[in-house]
């Protein structure tokens, strides 16, 4: 990738991350004053600590997600990987000390380290499996990814029973807890987290900017076919992008063992590959490929999990049903606003025609829709949900109609 195309993708992502900085900034003085228990004035370091601690477990994942992207495909089981790693470790565990396990007793370095290694090498496996699946089954990565997607979960879950019936006797159980101390110990001591993440998102930075293989993902994503025209071995590349992805996911599986003192692959990052992917899109990469920076990516994991925490502490039950509503608009946030360039560039409306007049008072109705629920949940607001829906509907088909009105006119031949 010559020296020029590397500043002209740059400039853009400055001005995101950029962005990106003052979003959070919003974010969190408006959480801070919006909160009925004002939690980030009242207690600042335990929501420090949260924030790290769910900043850093996304971002582990997140990065892996991000190589991908930039490689210019798409890996869909970031969550399952979680889940199968999980089970894979505490599995590991359990079959070589049972009766420490059953008995809840430590298992000692060993086999704890023996559960971990595992855990990452099924990462390995399944990343090399995505590259054979993509490269020489030539599979579309997203129906590969999307295979693993649905089939890692459903081998995890029968995975945990079997396990558990040899070890336990009987149909076996859905989850297996761990109560090793040094699973504990990463619980307990949110730096190392940290520590993990800081250390990956170094190697990543080195990775994609100081290395021939950083310049070949990136060349990779940008143009697949004159990357290989040019000699570069983009079986291999992608066989490295898969890998690291995967592997990622299962480190952070680890982490969420740990963190949850159980491995459960029902529920254990379901819906937790969208989250990496909108981090990463957030952050500027492409999902064309061969567009993304390393602040712009841990810019984008910190924002979405800013944003994630402040619906938590604005809507005090029953949050999580708005987290992947959330996260969804995200990313087709971020995504329309990477296409408006082109938007602009090409001539195109953004509002074209009757599809144009459908969508503007489809969108302001959702938008009005959504923020009445949110606000109906908001100590502070209730009440209030009717008239500041309502408004929010006016205000945006004012806005958007006078998108498709200007367009029009700049179309229009005088």
């Amino acid at each position: 990738m010559s020296a020029p195309l590397q500043a002209q993708q740059r400039r853009p992502l400055r001005f995101n991350e950029l962005a990106l900085l003052v979003a959070i900034f919003v974010v969190v003085v408006i959480t801070a004053a919006v909160d009925s228990n004002h939690s980030y004035l009242n207690q600042p370091f335990t929501s420090f600590r949260d924030i790290a601690r769910n900043v850093a477990l996304l971002g582990i994942f997140a990065l892996g997600a991000a190589v991908v992207i930039i490689a210019g495909g798409i890996d869909l089981s970031a969550g399952s990987m979680i889940a199968f790693s999980g089970t894979v470790c505490a599995g590991t565990m359990m079959m070589l000390a049972p009766e420490t396990m059953i008995n809840m007793r430590p298992v000692g370095p060993l086999v704890a380290g023996c559960g971990v290694v595992a855990a990452i090498a099924s990462g390995f496996l399944i990343g090399t499996l995505h590259a054979w699946l993509i490269t020489s089954v030539r599979l579309p990565p997203f129906v590969a990814t999307l295979a693993t997607l649905v089939g890692l979960r459903s081998f995890a879950r029968a995975f945990c029973g079997y396990i558990t019936a040899k070890t336990l006797g009987g149909s076996g159980n859905t989850e297996i807890n761990v109560y090793d101390p040094y699973f504990q110990f990463l619980r307990d001591h949110v730096w190392i987290y940290a520590a993990v993440f800081l250390l990956l998102a170094a190697f990543t930075w080195i990775l994609l900017s100081r290395t021939v293989l950083g310049r070949h993902i990136y060349a990779l994503g940008g143009n697949e076919q004159a990357a290989r025209l040019s000699g570069i071995r983009t079986e291999s590349v992608k066989w490295f992008a898969y890998c690291f992805s995967a592997v990622t996911a299962s480190l952070a599986g680890v982490f969420y063992v740990a963190d949850q003192s159980v491995a459960s692959p029902v529920n254990q990052g379901v819906g937790y590959e969208l989250n990496a992917i909108a981090a990463a899109v957030v952050g500027g990469c492409s999902l064309q490929g061969g567009v993304g920076t390393l602040p712009g990516i841990i810019l984008g994991v910190v924002f979405l999990r800013v944003v994630i925490d402040s619906v938590a502490k604005l809507i005090k039950s029953g949050s999580d049903v708005y987290e992947g509503m959330i996260v969804g608009i995200v990313v087709v946030i971020a995504v329309t606003f990477s296409q408006l360039r082109q938007l602009r560039t090409s001539g195109r409306e953004l509002f074209p025609g009757t599809l144009g007049l459908i969508a503007i008072p489809t969108l302001a109705g959702l938008g009005g829709l959504i923020m009445a629920m949110t606000i109906a949940n908001v100590p502070y607001l209730r009440g209030s949900d009717v008239w500041i829906g309502g408004a929010v509907t006016l205000v945006t088909l004012v806005v958007l109609a006078s998108v498709k009105f200007t367009q029009s006119v700049r179309r229009s031949p005088i």
